[in-house]
């Protein structure tokens, strides 16, 4: 496959959208639409048995849904993975961890767009102030027992697509 052009389509702060012309193997060719986000981090803060998790309205959605915090820097701010991870953990939860260790890095959705993020396991627990953005202003944080998390996962009541695949990579590293 074979870029022979491209155009920015859309634009906002948090988003960027462009079509490439491209050539397939065989020698046809076609349109490729391509998303453009920032990589973010995904932070799994765990003790006691649990995990800390965040609940907010999602609009694309139309609805609230539980995840692990995650984000990215907000505009004109930046830093190392790890850097990213503690401000998330920290903005959101108001938690500030001893220890992080990262578990793995994974594409969100490599079929439509850019973005990737790092999967980052929280130890050594400190509660602490939150420090929100606007748009996370109804957001709420609860710890629930990996018991609960496990039946949140089964009967539809979590599901976030990166924090299930952080939850997997967790899995995975205990065995």
């Amino acid at each position: 496959m074979r870029t022979t052009g491209s155009r920015e389509v859309y634009r906002n702060p948090w988003i960027r959208v462009r079509e490439d012309d491209v050539e397939w193997p065989d020698g046809s060719t076609g349109v490729y639409g391509v998303v453009e986000k920032p990589h973010f981090g995904l932070i799994l803060p765990a003790e006691r048995d649990g995990f800390w998790l965040v609940e907010q309205f999602r609009y694309p959605l139309g609805r609230r849904a539980w995840e692990f915090p995650q984000g990215t820097w907000s505009q004109g701010s930046g830093g190392t993975p790890e850097e990213l991870a503690r401000a998330e953990l920290a903005e959101e939860t108001g938690i500030r961890a001893a220890e992080l260790r990262h578990l793995g890095h994974l594409d969100l959705a490599p079929g439509l767009m850019t973005q990737e993020f790092d999967v980052w396991l929280a130890t050594g627990l400190t509660p602490g102030p939150t420090a929100r953005e606007p748009t996370e202003a109804d957001m709420r944080s609860a710890w629930v027992a990996e018991t609960d998390l496990a039946a949140m996962i089964r009967d539809g009541r979590f599901t976030d697509g990166p924090s299930l695949a952080a939850y997997s990579l967790l899995l995975l590293d205990r065995h």
